[in-house]
């Protein structure tokens, strides 16, 4: 059974109604032979990742860049998984404010590095998700589990 990883930090109302969403369409039942494990930013570990075999990375945008947490989180793993994680998929979703420039950019940067895929749009909100936001988010979560089926 393959395991997706769910790493997000969840501040506010409005990113946990979209990590709600992300949970909601990587766990449909059409999905079918994945586990899907979620993990808080500054709960996450190399093993969690090492684990897993594609990741899906939640995070607010807070003063231009990605959360402390989820910086914290790809400080923590980066070297211990860089080379054994080349190659698999992943997904991400920011809530901003008003611009998520800066943390998309810090993402992509990092996930670069890492030599992982992406292999779903990103789904960047700014100001208050409305429905198709957690849509998007919805369907974000179910296209990266769904590549990792069987």
């Amino acid at each position: 059974m393959a395991t997706l990883l769910i790493v997000h930090h969840t501040p506010s109302p409005n990113c946990q109604a979209l990590f709600e969403a992300v949970v909601a369409g990587a766990t449909t039942e059409d999905i079918e032979g994945v586990r899907v494990v979620r993990r808080a930013a500054l709960s996450a570990t190399a093993s969690d990742v090492l684990a897993a075999d594609g990741y899906l990375l939640g995070t607010p945008a807070n003063l231009g860049y990605m959360s402390g947490a989820l910086k914290h989180f790809f400080d923590q793993v980066y070297y211990p998984c860089l080379d054994t994680t080349k190659g698999r998929p992943f997904g991400y979703w920011v809530h901003g404010g008003n611009d998520v420039t800066g943390a998309v950019r810090g993402i992509e940067t990092i996930t670069t590095g890492l030599g992982w895929r992406r292999t779903a749009d990103a789904v960047t909100v700014t100001g208050e998700p409305g429905k198709t936001d957690t849509e998007a988010c919805w369907e974000l979560g179910a296209t990266v589990a769904a590549g990792l089926m069987d």
